[in-house]
């Protein structure tokens, strides 16, 4: 059914980057590792408030994902997950703040595209969460599929891959749509809740998270229909190979803990083992390299010997972090899907430490 068109303006929209040279701050290899080392703490980018991934409470609190990933740096670093400044950014301001060093690491449910990777003077570590673009409607609609949404109008934030999905999904299915577009994700919603659009789309895993915020969540449909690939990850400023590593192995340490059965709670107990084992040649290599036992691997990050073990034993393995801000016992009861390790039929792949 074709759906009424907004008798308001609509934003006009862009799709494309300008060429950005590499950020003069960047340039010297270890230089973020050196200056976080310096200021004793780690400034990171997160969202303005997406519920699992990067949230705070009234206290200023944050939790999430997201923000667990920044934690696992810092103990990676410190030895100390709180030695972390996180600071709230729009889609649209986060890139520049990375570019400019305002931050040290972006962890805000950024998208890896090959224009970000060389385009924009950025570079990403790794995908923490795999998710494909929904789109969400009103139960009151009575639509139940994407291709009833001929004549919609959509609400999305601008500055995100989510603009040129949905045109190109809209497009190539010869369906004509209003986009209605706003920097801040809360304006977003607002706008949807109060009927200026009649759908909303972003990651389906934001769509769940957003939905939490409304007055009635099961008053909103979220459509089967998954209109494109968004690999979501942490990013740091190119030309900073070390720092790139750091983040990089911080995120393989937790999924290659959870592929070895280490967690949080039972870290203390599997290092003490392995440690009795090392001298006798004998035990598990894979987890004494990963927890700093026998040969350092630390050293070639800059980092201290036990700095995986930091990282596991204070912020936890990727399984813990994902049961505890995203999964089925949580709001969101987002199950595992493409997030579960390689082992179980999923897509997380730790690179081993050896």
């Amino acid at each position: 059914m074709a759906l009424r068109h907004l008798l308001c303006g609509v934003m006009a929209v862009g799709f494309g980057f300008a060429a950005v040279s590499t950020p003069a701050s960047a340039q010297t290899s270890g230089s973020t590792l050196s200056a976080v080392k310096s200021k004793g703490r780690l400034d990171c980018g997160v969202s303005q408030g997406l519920p699992g991934f990067s949230n705070s409470d009234s206290a200023g609190n944050f939790t999430g994902i997201d923000v667990d990933l920044c934690r696992g740096v810092a103990a990676a670093v410190f030895g100390d997950p709180s030695k972390v400044r996180f600071r709230t950014l729009s889609a649209k301001e986060r890139f520049e703040a990375l570019k400019s060093g305002e931050i040290d690491v972006l962890s805000r449910n950024s998208t890896w595209t090959m224009t970000r990777d060389t385009q924009l003077g950025i570079i990403f570590a790794g995908v923490n969460y795999y998710d494909g673009q929904g789109l969400m409607v009103p139960a009151s609609l009575g639509v139940s599929t994407a291709a009833e949404l001929d004549g919609a109008r959509i609400c999305t934030n601008t500055g995100t891959t989510t603009e040129l999905n949905v045109t190109d999904y809209f497009r190539s299915h010869g369906m004509s749509f209003e986009l209605i577009a706003f920097e801040k994700t809360d304006e977003v919603g607002a706008a949807y809740e109060a009927g200026r659009c009649d759908v909303y789309t972003t990651d389906r895993s934001g769509l769940a998270a957003e939905r939490l915020k409304f007055a009635d969540p099961e008053g909103h449909v979220v459509l089967p229909e998954i209109i494109s690939k968004e690999p979501l990850g942490p990013a740091v400023r190119q030309g900073d190979e070390q720092w790139l590593n750091v983040v990089k192995w911080t995120h393989y340490a937790m999924l290659n803990a959870e592929e070895l059965g280490i967690s949080s709670e039972n870290v203390d107990q599997i290092r003490d083992e392995q440690a009795g084992l090392v001298s006798q040649g004998q035990g598990n290599q894979e987890i004494q390299r990963l927890l700093g036992l026998g040969d350092d691997f630390g050293a070639v990050l800059g980092l201290p010997k036990d700095w995986a073990y930091q990282v596991i034993k204070q912020v936890g393995n990727y399984g813990e972090v994902y049961e505890a801000n995203v999964g089925p016992d949580t709001p969101l009861k987002l199950a595992r899907g493409a997030n579960a390790l390689w082992t179980n039929g999923g897509l997380q792949y730790g690179m081993p430490v050896r």
